[in-house]
């Protein structure tokens, strides 16, 4: 088994419960590990038998421009979407953070991580 990362994807969206933040949006960064077997695209170096991770990042793209109000709903359509669109995926983790939340002060970020894994 391997673990696949695709590390600090950045995105624009408007995930938030006040109205601002779903009115002029905010950044986001994503990181997302996945769990697969890669014997046979390493032996065979042909993309039909490897994780394509152009369309995970698409995925995790398509997920994050439907608006929510929580970032935690957000990561978990995100991992709900990876494990039912991806059979090869047996656990993925994920770290979505939403940089400077307004919050009332300086605050880089505020971040979830979760954790799936296939039964």
């Amino acid at each position: 088994m391997s673990k696949i990362n695709i590390e600090k994807m950045q995105f624009y969206a408007y995930h938030g419960c006040f109205k601002e933040e779903q009115v002029v949006g905010t950044k986001f960064e994503i990181s997302i590990t996945v769990d697969v077997d890669t014997t046979t695209p390493s032996k065979t170096d042909a993309l039909e038998d490897a994780l394509n991770y152009q369309e995970l990042y698409w995925v995790v793209k398509a997920e994050m421009e439907i608006n929510s109000k929580l970032i935690e709903h957000v990561g978990q359509r995100i991992a709900d979407k990876v494990m039912k669109t991806f059979p090869q995926v047996q656990a993925l983790s994920l770290k979505l953070s939403k940089l400077n939340p307004p919050l009332g002060g300086q605050i880089e970020k505020v971040s979830i991580e979760l954790s799936e894994t296939r039964n």
